[in-house]
């Protein structure tokens, strides 16, 4: 145990060496950092000042954790967005730059997470696991980094695959009256990607947290959170994490858009975050417009969904698919936000609250409603019954209307008439049902070839299962045709249609008894007696005219007496 002094001085003086060469090479890092100080705050908003390098949009923190984005950036002093809880800021407290913009975690360990705009966990999962940021608002792809639109995307729902088909890439704007079916809508599109590679991305924007909750558990219960990532702001949240939600959805999906796989992006809805953003403005004293909606109201909405697109191959071949939602506000579509968002996107799904009120959901408004790109993308064997369904029923709307004021209908007018509410019954369908594509276009096919017309209304729900049921048996070659490009032959035709028709055979209406259940006429009586010639009046033909049956004779002295009246006298004659 006994050590050499002379081996543990030597040991120390080593390390005092070492101690001295690292300070001697020590040079002091002199970071300057901009601090600025609060100056007021109110509704969401604070006023800054003393920060002369910050820029627009970029971030700012505040004491206690809480973000702000830099908004109006004046002269003396800067207009910052709160994201977050601002009852605990004062005048005078200190703000720092942080030299950044707002950005947001994406990546695969998003999926089936619900947090915020901030990346925050909302869902009590622990925290979100990524290793890559994205700024939340990004330029749009260029236009010669697109391609267009020509793979369809599949909702579950009859009337839009049909009348109102959407392609991977496109922007289909869903409009109408609050508490009419728009999220239904969008929630059944996401329920019927499953085992289509296409993931999700659910933006609520502004919703009650018992809705959201209803969706959430909804999507999970069947499956859908395995391929979605919700982001949630909601009601009671400040106005700037409104306002940045869709952006920070937006940077999420287009990190799977650009690793080449297909997204579908609902944005529910973008009314809340218009609100949210006018706002922020008229708080900033920014001047208002049309409605109080700050000028450049549609600049934000066309930069946001200008970001879904369909790339060119060459960059990965992903595609963003928006549904944005809006609420309008006693059936008027002419408003100012809907119709901004008319004019960016490329078509509208319109619900009616009228066909809500009938019960014929999902109440899509078939005449009010267009796709202007997603034709294009529609399979063959869709656009193959499409285009005669939906004039049929055009002119059933039209024809059904006329026929309320009581006017009398000829045959053919009566035969569409019944053929149009056969097309509404099976256009008709459940809540969070998607329907297969096989199933769809069997029971179109049916429609189309006048199969329904027979089955009486109250029974068209069970002949419609029956159809679908009998489709899910088809021939796989047949079905596998449904899915590509290629267009439906008519031997393919007649095979779908006599399915239908086996299928549909027991909701025939039966035939009438045979002439031969008749009972027999009773026989003709005989005429034996003059008083019963003279009392009964001769037979009468189909023509109107007396049968064949021989005359009754005159009396020998009436026949004489005749002949007398009528011929002339011998005087006349000569």
């Amino acid at each position: 145990m006994n050590a050499d002094p002379v081996t543990i001085g030597s040991v120390f003086d080593l390390t005092f060496a070492g101690i001295g060469h690292a300070r001697e090479a020590f040079q002091p890092q002199l970071a300057p950092h901009e601090t600025g100080t609060i100056t007021s705050v109110s509704n969401g908003i604070a006023t800054v000042s003393g920060l002369p390098g910050a820029g627009y949009d970029e971030l700012l923190e505040f004491p206690g954790g809480v973000y702000g984005i830099a908004f109006n950036v004046d002269e003396d002093e800067i207009g910052v967005v709160l994201l977050g809880d601002y009852s605990d800021l004062h005048a005078g407290d200190r703000v720092q730059r942080t030299g950044r913009v707002m950005d947001v975690a994406v990546g695969d360990g998003l999926l089936g997470r619900v947090i915020d705009p901030l990346g925050r966990p909302l869902d009590g999962k622990g925290p979100v696991t990524s290793d890559k940021r994205l700024p939340i608002d990004r330029p749009a792809a260029a236009i010669m980094d697109r391609s267009a639109v020509n793979v369809p995307l599949q909702t579950g729902l009859k009337v839009v695959d049909a009348l109102i088909p959407i392609g991977r890439g496109q922007r289909e704007l869903i409009l109408g009256d609050r508490q009419t079916g728009k999220t239904t809508i969008a929630i059944d599109t996401i329920l019927n990607q499953r085992g289509k590679n296409v993931l999700c991305v659910y933006c609520a924007i502004g919703q009650r947290a018992s809705a959201i909750a209803k969706a959430v558990a909804n999507l999970a219960r069947r499956g859908a959170m395995e391929y979605t990532v919700v982001v949630v702001a909601e009601g009671n949240d400040a106005s700037g994490l409104e306002y940045i939600t869709p952006y920070a959805a937006t940077s999420i999906a287009e990190h799977f858009m650009e690793a080449g796989r297909d997204v579908l992006i609902v944005y529910d809805d973008l009314t809340q975050h218009a609100r949210a953003y006018r706002e922020l403005s008229l708080l900033l004293r920014r001047p208002p417009g049309r409605e109080a909606f700050p000028g450049d109201i549609f600049y934000i909405h066309s930069r946001l969904l200008e970001r879904s697109t369909h790339l060119h191959k060459d960059l990965g071949g992903g595609s963003l698919t928006a549904l944005p939602i809006i609420e309008t506000e006693a059936q008027d579509i002419s408003a100012y936000i809907p119709t901004n968002l008319i004019s960016i996107t490329d078509g509208q799904i319109y619900v009616s609250p009228s066909l809500f009120e009938l019960g014929v959901l999902p109440a899509v408004d078939v005449g009010k409603s267009v796709s202007r790109v997603g034709g294009k993308a529609q399979r063959a064997a869709y656009r193959a019954v499409a285009g005669d369904l939906k004039l049929a029923y055009a002119q059933f709307l039209e024809l059904e209307t006329f026929s309320r004021f009581g006017a009398r209908l000829d045959e053919g007018t009566k035969k569409i008439i019944e053929h149009g509410r056969r097309i509404r019954e099976c256009l008709k369908q459940p809540e969070s049902s998607p329907v297969a594509v096989p199933a769809q276009i069997t029971v179109l096919l049916a429609l189309s070839a006048e199969l329904f017309d027979n089955v009486p209304l109250e029974k068209m729900s069970e002949a419609e299962h029956a159809v679908q049921e009998a489709a899910a048996g088809m021939p796989a070659e047949v079905s596998g045709r449904f899915e590509s490009a290629a267009k439906l032959s008519d031997e393919d035709r007649r095979a779908v249609i006599e399915i239908a028709r086996k299928a549909l055979a027991p909701f025939q209406p039966k035939p009438d008894a045979s002439p031969r259940s008749k009972p027999p006429a009773p026989p003709e009586a005989k005429p034996d007696a003059d008083a019963g010639a003279k009392s009964r009046p001769p037979p009468k033909s189909q023509g109107g005219t007396t049968a064949k049956s021989a005359p009754p004779q005159p009396k020998p002295e009436e026949h004489a007496a005749a002949e007398t009246k009528s011929a002339p006298p011998q005087a006349e004659k000569s």
